[in-house]
C-alpha cells in the first residue's frame, strides 16, 4: 500500500546493510531503521517526472549537470531518501549512492502524498545541505521552492551557479 511502512522483520528494525542489499520495486526510503514506501506509479506522476527529466537532460551539457531519476541519497547516518529526480552540478558522481548533497532534489506529488511526510523529506534534504528543493504538483500544475524559511509557490524553477531556469509551462504543456 502506498505511503506505508514495510516491516522487514516483526518487532525489529531493518539494518542499513539489509536495506542496501534488498531490492524494492519501486525503491523505498529508509528512515531510522524503518522502510517507507514512496507514492508513485500513476500516469500524472510518471508523465511529469519524464518531462522534468527530459527538460534537464537535454540541457545537461549547457548547464554542466547530471540528472538522476530515483537515485538513493544518504541524507544522514540513518536515513536514505529516493527523490524523484536529482540534479548533480559539476563532475559526474563516482558513487552509486549519493553521500554528498545533490544540487537539486525534485519531488513530484502523488494524490496520496501528505504534506507532513513531504515536509519531513524536505527537512532531511535541507539538513543534508541540498541547496535547491522543488516540489511539483501535477494535478494543480503548481511548484514550490523549499528552503529553511518554508515553502514558497513559484512560477518558474530557478537556481544560481549554475543558472538553471525551468518555466512551468514547458513542463505542463
Amino acid at each position: 500500500m502506498a505511503g506505508t511502512t514495510i516491516p522487514m522483520a516483526t518487532g525489529s528494525l531493518t539494518s542499513i546493510q539489509e536495506y542496501l542489499t534488498t531490492v524494492f520495486r519501486p525503491d523505498c526510503d529508509y528512515v531510522d531503521g524503518i522502510i517507507e514506501e514512496r507514492n508513485l506509479g500513476e500516469w500524472d506522476h510518471a508523465k511529469l517526472q519524464g518531462a522534468v527529466s527530459a527538460y534537464l537532460y537535454a540541457r545537461r551539457k549547457q548547464w554542466g549537470i547530471h540528472v538522476g531519476v530515483e537515485l538513493r541519497v544518504q541524507v544522514s547516518a540513518t536515513r536514505f531518501r529516493v527523490p524523484d529526480i536529482c540534479v548533480i552540478a559539476g563532475q559526474e558522481p563516482a558513487e552509486q549512492i549519493l553521500r554528498t548533497p545533490p544540487f537539486i532534489c525534485i519531488e513530484i506529488l502523488s494524490p496520496e502524498d501528505r504534506m507532513a511526510r513531504v515536509r519531513e523529506r524536505v527537512n532531511d534534504y535541507i539538513a543534508f545541505g541540498v541547496p535547491y528543493i522543488w516540489i511539483l504538483n501535477p494535478k494543480s500544475r503548481e511548484a514550490l521552492r523549499c528552503t529553511r524559511e518554508g515553502m514558497l509557490e513559484v512560477t518558474e524553477l530557478r537556481t544560481a551557479d549554475p543558472e538553471i531556469v525551468v518555466p512551468l509551462d514547458a513542463l505542463f504543456e
